[in-house]
């Protein structure tokens, strides 16, 4: 509990080191996170500001605002347009890039209206060592990462906001919905949807874990926890969800066997490039 302690002081006093701070707020623990110790730091001149776009799960959106009431901090709603650029549509290995370049300068015009603001995202320790291209958008932006900078990692970060009494403290990654997209795959906004009703029903069904992918071919790949993978080949329920996932577009239906692994469609980016 002191060790716990200790960084969430540490984390704090870094923010207090800005005058104001706005920060790219998605209602998951890492920028709640953020938020929370932003809100302890500077009170009223911390802002969460949260992007609404057909990538962002519906549901992540209503949870957002949950918890930005939970943790007491200034919320604002922002829409971001990264489906309408080419760039992003095209769904190569920089997808994110334009994404959070995207986010990044549209919080830029929010920052530039409360003066000495700063920007800051919740990248954790542990986000340096995948493909994310993002982090990039931000090192580009100026965007500030607390806890990357004070190597908080994510099992840290969970300490926190269980420390702190978040909700989300135990909250599954939830990362955008074109990140199911297979890359070389045109990201639309009617696929986003079909992937977010798709995992809305899966929900529905019980599944809190869970990932709806979308190949070439209208192939939607289902991966949820090994343990459970089970449940998804019952004969009545395979059938059911067929039925389901058929109505929705897709036209074939499989489970990946090896279980829900996060960013695994990585695996089809050469990182060296």
């Amino acid at each position: 509990m002191m060790q716990t302690e200790a960084i969430a002081q540490r984390l704090i006093d870094e923010l207090q080191r800005h005058p104001r701070v706005v920060v790219a707020f998605s209602g998951g623990v890492d920028s709640a996170v953020v938020a929370a110790a932003a809100q302890r730091a500077l009170g009223d001149k911390a802002l969460a500001v949260m992007a609404l776009s057909p990538s962002v799960p519906q549901r992540q959106s209503e949870l957002a605002a949950q918890v930005a009431a939970e943790i007491g901090i200034n919320l604002q709603t922002i829409s971001t347009h990264e489906t309408e650029r080419p760039d992003y549509q095209r769904n190569d290995g920089q997808r994110c890039f334009y994404c959070k370049q995207t986010l990044y300068q549209t919080l830029a015009t929010i920052a530039d209206e409360h003066r000495d603001s700063v920007i800051c995202s919740g990248t954790n320790a542990d986000d340096l060592g995948d493909h994310r291209p993002g982090i990039q958008a931000g090192r580009d932006a100026a965007v500030q990462t607390p806890l990357a900078d004070l190597g908080i990692t994510k099992t840290m970060v969970r300490q926190l906001a269980k420390h702190w009494e978040l909700s989300v403290w135990d909250l599954p990654a939830g990362p955008c919905l074109a990140s199911r997209i297979a890359y070389g795959e045109p990201v639309t906004v009617d696929k986003l949807q079909r992937i977010d009703r798709a995992e809305n029903w899966l929900r529905d069904e019980g599944f809190a874990e869970l990932r709806v992918r979308l190949h070439p071919g209208q192939l939607a790949r289902i991966e949820v926890p090994a343990a459970r993978i089970a449940e998804l080949v019952q004969p009545e329920f395979r059938q059911r969800m067929s039925r389901h996932f058929r109505s929705l577009g897709f036209q074939f239906i499989t489970v990946d066997i090896e279980g829900l692994r996060s960013g695994n469609l990585n695996q089809l980016v050469s990182i060296g490039n």
